[in-house]
C-alpha cells in the first residue's frame, strides 16, 4: 500500500531540541533563581524525562500498529552547545536512535530546519518537541502523532502563548515567518499562517514550558 499523497514512505521521527546541560550555558533565564549548577541539573532532568516519554510513546505506537511505520518511530535529538563529537556521545548516553545539529539562527529558523531535514529524508511524519516540559506525557506524543495519520498540522499550545509540539507530514516554511519568537503571540500568529496555507490544525492539551523561577512553584 502506497503511503497517502505528501507524506513520505519512511518511519516518522520524532525530534527533540535540546541544549547541552552545562552550568552557565543553558537554563538562562531560570539561573538567577536557582543558579548556574541547578539550572543545569534541572535541564539535564527535563531532556531525560522527555526522551523517556518519547520511548514510552514509540512503544505503545509499536503495540498499536503490529509492525508498521510507527512501530519505527525514529527518536532524534537535535543537540546545540557542544561538538559533533560530544553531541554524538551524549545521545549515546541519553538512548536517542540518532544525534543531528540545530544549527544557528533563531527558533523558528531551528524548527524549520528539523522539519525540513525530515522531509528530505523521507519521514512520515516528524514531531518536533523542546526539552523543557515536565508534565510531558507518552500519551501526548502518541496523540501526536495518531493525529497526523489523516490531519497535516498538528500544535501543542503552551501556557505562555507559544507552543509545545508542532508536528507536520510536510514542511511548510511559511509557518515560521513573521512570528515574534518568545512573545506571547507566537501560537496565534502561526494559526493564522496555517489559515492563510489552508491548512487545518489539531490541537492538544495546554502544556508549561519551565524556563523561569516561578515556574519551579508547582514543583517543589
Amino acid at each position: 500500500m502506497r503511503p497517502p499523497r505528501g507524506r513520505g514512505a519512511g518511519p516518522p521521527q520524532l525530534v527533540m531540541l535540546a541544549r547541552w546541560p552545562a552550568p552557565g550555558r543553558c537554563k538562562s533565564r531560570l539561573v538567577p533563581g536557582v543558579g548556574r549548577a541547578r539550572a543545569a541539573a534541572i535541564q539535564a532532568r527535563l531532556t531525560q524525562h522527555g526522551l523517556a516519554a518519547a520511548a514510552e510513546a514509540r512503544r505503545s505506537l509499536a503495540a498499536a500498529a503490529g509492525g508498521g511505520h510507527a512501530g519505527r518511530l525514529e527518536l532524534v535529538l537535535a543537540a546545540s552547545g557542544l561538538g559533533a563529537r560530544a553531541a554524538a556521545r551524549w545521545g549515546h548516553l541519553l538512548g536517542v536512535d540518532r544525534v543531528v545539529a540545530q544549527g544557528s539562527g533563531s527558533l523558528g529558523l531551528r524548527l524549520q530546519r528539523q522539519l525540513l531535514r525530515g522531509s528530505r529524508e523521507g519521514a512520515a511524519a516528524v514531531v518536533l518537541i523542546g526539552s523543557d516540559l515536565p508534565a510531558l506525557a507518552a500519551e501526548d506524543l502518541v496523540e501526536a502523532f495518531r493525529a497526523l495519520e489523516h490531519g497535516t498540522l498538528v500544535l501543542g499550545p503552551a501556557g505562555d502563548g507559544g507552543y509545545w509540539l508542532i508536528g507536520r507530514r510536510q514542511a511548510t516554511p511559511q509557518l515560521f515567518t513573521g512570528i515574534d519568537w518568545g512573545s506571547d503571540r507566537v501560537l496565534a500568529q502561526t494559526l493564522e499562517l496555517a489559515r492563510q496555507a489552508g491548512l487545518a490544525p489539531t490541537l492538544l492539551a495546554e502544556r508549561h514550558d519551565l524556563d523561569r523561577p516561578a515556574d519551579l512553584d508547582p514543583w517543589r
